[in-house]
Formats: structure tokens, C-alpha cells, sequence
């Protein structure tokens, strides 16, 4: 499974997400809770500890990897996100009984998901970053095939930001899942591809200010 690392930046570090944290994450989500009304954040300190407590089980399986986000600008974590849904495909095609699944180094495919950040640090390109730097470690270490990004088709902030990136609409799954609001959601789906990522790298590390337009 993949190793546990911390993403640094420019003006982000993203850092493995711990118990550790809670504190600050309970501060961060509890700034202006009327910004999430189509993400799904946990509110006081117990829904907190089994959030965190769910994605540290996870990545032990292998499954996920999260971050606190940290936003160097204040020296504060201001939010979290993961790499998650991670799939290895191991063997040739089509795959012998037993091995499709299998946790392994690192992995073919995955997405980004349960960002959410505290209302401070919304729009201010800590977002941005944080999804350069998990975009570049899944295209650039793990080699991954695709990164898959979603959306309640409502928030039309989220999906603005997904396609600022560069991803491209794969369609929309109605009837997905149950929404933020308890209601049942459709949901935008997104993709980046392997090859896409180097023309996409470029654009996103100008936009960051990573690199000087020629």
C-alpha cells in the first residue's frame, strides 16, 4: 500500500491525517458551517474523532490516503481531503480469480474526495493547491491511469473548481446517493487521464504561480 507522506507547497502542506489534529479540525469546521450545505463535514468533537478514526482505518487497508490541510499563511490546519477509492490492478487481463482488488505498492486508479475546508480559507486558492499536490503525487509517483472527481450536481461552486482544474465531465449519475442535505443527490462525475495530466500540470502550476508564462 502506498507509503504515508507529507505534501509541501507553496502555501499548503498537506499532512497525514491523525487524532492528533482533531482540535484544529473541529476549529476549522466550525467557523461557518451554512458553506457546507452539499458537503457532508462533522460537527463537534465526537463526530470529528470518528471521522478521523474511519479514514485512519481505511488507509490502513489501503484504501485511502488522507490529509490535513494545512494553509502555511496562518501556520493553521484549515480543513481536510483524501486520495481514496484507490484500486490496484495487479496480473494480466483479464484478471485470474482472487487477484482483482489486491492491495498492492501503489495504485492504478483513484479519486479525490471529502475536501471540505473552514470558511477562512475558502477561495483563496488553498483548494488549488492541495489538488496540485495530491494530482501530482498520484500522476508523477504512483503512475496512476486516472483521477476521478465528484460533485453533487447542485454545488455549482465544486464543480466550477473541478473544472478549473482541467478535468473533463464523464455524465452525471442520478440518484447517486444520499446528499448532504438528506435528500437523495445526482452527481457530477470527472476524470483526469495519465496523458492528460502533463499539459494539465502546466496550466495549474502557472495558475499557482509555480512557474512564469514563456
Amino acid at each position: 500500500m502506498p507509503a504515508l507522506v507529507t505534501l509541501s507547497g507553496r502555501s499548503v502542506r498537506l499532512e497525514p491525517l491523525s487524532l492528533a489534529v482533531v482540535d484544529d479540525l473541529v476549529a476549522a469546521s466550525s467557523e461557518d458551517r451554512s458553506t457546507y450545505a452539499f458537503t457532508r463535514v462533522p460537527n463537534g468533537r465526537d463526530e470529528m474523532v470518528s471521522y478521523v478514526e474511519a479514514a485512519m482505518a481505511e488507509q490502513a487497508e489501503g484504501r485511502t490516503a488522507p490529509f490535513a490541510i494545512r494553509w502555511l499563511h496562518t501556520d493553521r490546519v484549515v480543513g481536510a481531503t483524501r486520495l481514496m477509492n484507490l484500486e490496484y490492478w495487479q496480473g494480466p487481463m483479464p484478471w485470474p480469480p482472487g487477484t482483482r482488488g489486491v492491495v498492492g505498492e501503489v495504485p492504478s486508479v483513484a479519486d479525490i474526495g471529502y475536501t471540505w475546508l473552514a470558511a477562512s480559507a475558502q477561495g483563496t486558492g488553498v483548494n488549488r493547491e492541495s489538488k496540485f499536490l495530491m494530482l501530482s503525487l498520484a500522476f508523477e509517483t504512483w503512475n496512476v491511469h486516472r483521477i476521478t472527481l465528484k460533485a453533487d450536481v447542485r454545488n455549482l461552486r465544486s464543480k466550477a473548481a473541478i473544472e478549473a482544474l482541467g478535468a473533463q465531465l464523464d455524465g452525471v449519475r442520478r440518484a447517486e446517493a444520499r446528499g448532504a442535505d438528506d435528500t437523495v443527490r445526482d452527481t457530477a462525475y470527472y476524470s483526469i487521464l495519465g496523458h492528460e495530466w502533463p499539459g494539465i500540470r502546466e496550466r495549474l502550476a502557472m495558475r499557482l504561480g509555480l512557474v512564469e508564462a514563456a
